[in-house]
């Protein structure tokens, strides 16, 4: 056949090696069918059922091989079929079947029809390359690790580098990205994207916002980019290339590039010894973790923002380590916002604000007054800080990374963080001269009333504790007595069902959530709530309404702990994560089908009937997004996080509450804070049209007349081209187009301005189940309104008394 490299395969039993003389295999060797076995001994560590070896395997000078075959999880009781590398740590670089792991017996088989196809022990068809209308002849896998598929000239039919694990956080030399593929770091906090106009790195806070560009002439429409031995290459359709990243370390050795945790970029050999960083920022600071949240980097250095007035906010997560961020002595809490202000830190910016060259970032609203970008901050519990410029435009930003010292006073922007006050003691009055020929009687008086006063006041202190641990022991015992109630752990318990808080899934508005295991062996999600030790009674009285709350489509809450300080929620474990890692990506192997949407959409609407109609109290959630709709295994969609939810009596038909939840998805009565259960109603609206359209409702990274999809939503409704609007990286959305069209107008139906002329989510479910129409006389003129003078808002529907009635702040919070 005359080719260069010399392919070895390997059947693993006992660890027998097989060497085949042709160099690679075709779909007429005698072995074209292989069987994952039960794992035997040891090879360097990895428990696997070899089936392809790179050339290099014969050749020790050349480095470590690439193998692909069966490789088990850390029990073996389900495999993948991947390409990986055996050495002291070995590493998974692709993998067929990620999502739908395969048993022992599962078999991979070769043939020129349909390619590879991956059939468990039962039959059943876990992947398949395939192929269609072309032959395959023969499969190899190179020395970069790229598995492929030939035709009988050689040519490429299929290669693994075309079909990448998604998300994935690597590169190899030869491997390619389009404009919709990104990489993903470790945990999903940074991405790289590639768009036709550049190449963009962002931490995926909310909104996404860019830490590092590149933007070629306006004459150079990306095509695609690649990494290689020169580094990251860009090619435009004419195949002209440019270097993007340099990699100086050239090396015959393979290579990859990968999108670390930190925000690097960074080249490794083989072994994973790195040789290069690729994105090569001189500014340390400008990477948005590198002096965690709240941090101040200063050359390199970090720091916790100093004392204001005399008063520290501000305090290292570690003394030692600094680089880890701060955090703010008192918590923010949404159910204290009366009690919180905005500080202005002097002398300090914001990496998106840092670097000149990066696409500046979109302000929440411009030309507006200083006092009015502070007052928004204050009124919206999801802001953290506010940075406002002298031009007039204001950022409100829902998360705060690392801050950035600047040398000179900074007249062109202010940057305000918001904080929880805690009102000081009022201090003694200066003695003045009057005071100098007061009458001693007068004196020893007002001493001796003063002292009783004291005396006084540390009874009533005294007093209140003790009736606190009384109202509260009895409050425990009773929900300990309450049927239907979830379990309740100990913090003890806790830790050891979560190995002390070992692996961290994920952080939220109110906490941080780990992976657990029950002694049964069910999988759990456990989230800490921080800084909730001022909760008292309405943690107990949520747990008890929200916890013997059931339905399908509801995040279950398995059990919670309250002990002392520590407030922890157990909740069930949800294998897929969050809906907008399905919706959002532009893969098609992370894309859901019409079918699935669907389905989606409608137990997202049934839970939400749940809570609005068939609970003993109403329960308006305040927070319906994407990220807060949770899939198990078989893609069930789960309604989770009531961190911002009220409960509401049956009799209450509106009430008066702060603004809360994520923009983007508020209703725009948040303008007057009054608030019914409409206001979920129009955040279904915008997560249903997100979910038909696959994209965010306001992303930044689109150009100015596309940013916000209601505006393209109404003026495709004028113009009756609702088609365009269908998910166009989805063939079989595209199918369905009518369908969807048709689920639009419902979604027009939820986005009413008036709340009064929105359905009730139960009419919602009527819609889908074909039992009623959509409301025929709509307006369809969406507002995406601005959160302006929202504190005056509050203030005048308070003054108006029409029964309003404040209600039980919610502290319950699912996994985020």
């Amino acid at each position: 056949m005359g080719w260069a490299c010399c392919t070895v395969l390997l059947y693993l039993v006992l660890f027998s090696v097989i060497v085949l003389a042709n160099g690679y295999l075709t779909v007429n060797s005698s072995t074209t069918s292989w069987t994952n076995r039960e794992p035997v001994g040891d090879l360097l560590k990895a428990d696997a059922t070899i089936i392809l070896a790179s050339r290099s395997f014969g050749d020790p000078d050349y480095g470590h091989a690439c193998f692909c075959g069966f490789f088990c999880n850390q029990t073996c009781n389900s495999s993948r079929f991947a390409t990986f590398l055996l050495n002291d740590d070995p590493q998974v670089l692709w993998s067929a079947n990620s999502k739908n792991p395969v048993s022992i017996s599962a078999t991979l088989k070769l043939n020129s029809e349909r390619g590879l196809v991956l059939q468990d022990a039962d039959g059943t068809v876990a992947w398949s390359t395939n192929i269609s209308n072309k032959s395959v002849a023969a499969i190899n896998l190179t020395d970069n690790c790229n598995l492929m598929l030939l035709d009988e000239n050689n040519a490429t039919i299929w290669q693994s580098f075309d079909h990448p694990s998604w998300p994935t956080d690597t590169l190899f030399s030869g491997q390619k990205l389009v404009p919709g593929q990104q990489l993903t770091s470790e945990g999903g906090l940074f991405s790289l994207s590639i768009t036709t106009r550049g190449l963009f790195a962002y931490i995926n806070s909310n909104p996404p916002l860019c830490y590092w560009s590149y933007l070629p002439s306006l004459a150079n429409i990306i095509s695609y980019v690649q990494f290689d031995s020169s580094g990251l290459i860009y090619f435009t359709g004419t195949n002209s290339s440019f270097v993007i990243l340099s990699n100086p370390t050239t090396s015959s050795f393979m290579q990859y590039m990968r999108l670390e945790p930190d925000g690097h970029t960074r080249v490794y050999h083989q072994d994973w010894q790195e040789v290069d960083d690729l994105f090569q920022i001189t500014d340390l600071c400008a990477y948005p973790t590198v002096c965690g949240s709240y941090g101040i980097c200063i050359n390199g250095g970090c720091s916790c923002p100093g004392p204001i007035n005399g008063t520290s906010y501000f305090q290292p997560i570690k003394d030692r380590r600094l680089d880890l961020g701060c955090s703010l002595v008192i918590p923010l809490s949404c159910d204290a916002s009366k009690n919180q202000i905005l500080l202005e830190i002097q002398n300090i910016t914001y990496f998106p604000l840092l670097d000149t060259s990066i696409p500046e970032i979109n302000p929440y609203y411009q030309n507006i007054s200083l006092r009015t970008c502070t007052e928004a901050c204050l009124e919206n519990c999801s802001c953290k800080a506010a940075i406002y410029y002298s031009s007039g435009r204001c950022y409100l930003q829902s998360e705060i990374f690392s801050l950035n010292a600047i040398t000179i006073e900074n007249t062109n922007h202010k940057v305000y963080i918001k904080v929880q006050n805690v009102p000081s003691a009022v201090p003694p009055q200066q003695l003045t001269n009057h005071g100098k020929n007061k009458h001693p009687l007068g004196i020893i008086m007002g001493s001796s009333l003063g002292s009783l006063l004291v005396l006084f006041l540390i009874g009533l202190f005294v007093f209140r504790i003790w009736n606190k641990e009384d109202a509260d022991e009895d409050e425990e015992y009773h929900l300990d007595h309450v049927p239907g109630m979830p379990t309740r752990y100990s913090y003890d318990e806790l830790q050891t069902i979560t190995e002390n808080f070992n692996k961290k899934l994920g952080e939220g508005g109110f906490g941080t959530v780990f992976e657990g295991t029950l002694i049964n062996g069910t999988k759990v999600a456990v989230k800490r709530l921080d800084g909730f030790s001022q909760i008292k009674k309405s943690f107990l009285a949520e747990v008890e309404t929200i916890g013997s709350t059931h339905h399908f489509n509801l995040v279950r809450l398995i059990g919670f702990c309250a002990e002392k300080f520590h407030r922890l929620l157990v909740y069930e474990y949800m294998p897929n994560g969050s809906l907008d890692r399905w919706i959002f990506h532009k893969n098609s192997e992370m894309l859901l089908d019409w079918k699935h949407r669907k389905k989606i959409i409608i137990e997202i609407a049934r839970g939400l009937t749940y809570l609005h109609e068939e609970c003993r109290q109403k329960i308006v959630h305040l927070d319906i997004k994407p990220h807060n709709i949770l899939l198990d295994e078989n893609f069930n969609a789960k309604v989770s996080d009531f961190g911002l939810s009220k409960l509401v009596d049956r009799e209450q038909s509106q009430v008066v509450t702060t603004m809360r939840g994520t923009p983007g998805y508020m209703a725009p009565e948040w303008l007057s804070s009054v608030i019914t259960e409409k206001v979920d109603v129009y955040s279904f609206g915008i997560v249903l049209m997100e979910i038909l359209c696959g994209r965010r409702n306001l992303d930044h990274s689109q150009p100015e007349e596309a940013m916000h999809l209601l505006d393209l939503f109404k003026k495709n409704i004028e113009e009756d081209q609702l088609l365009d609007l269908v998910d166009k990286n989805s063939e079989d959305m595209q199918l369905h187009g009518e369908e969807v069209v048709n689920m639009m107008r419902v979604a027009a139906w939820c986005l009413q301005n008036d709340f009064t002329k929105r359905p009730s989510m139960s009419m919602v479910v009527k819609v889908f189940e074909g039992v009623v129409n959509v409301e025929s006389n709509l307006d369809h003129f969406f507002s995406n309104p601005p959160l302006l003078n929202a504190r005056a808002g509050v203030d005048n529907q308070e003054v108006h008394a029409f029964a309003a009635t404040p209600l039980l702040p919610s502290v319950l919070s699912g996994p985020r």
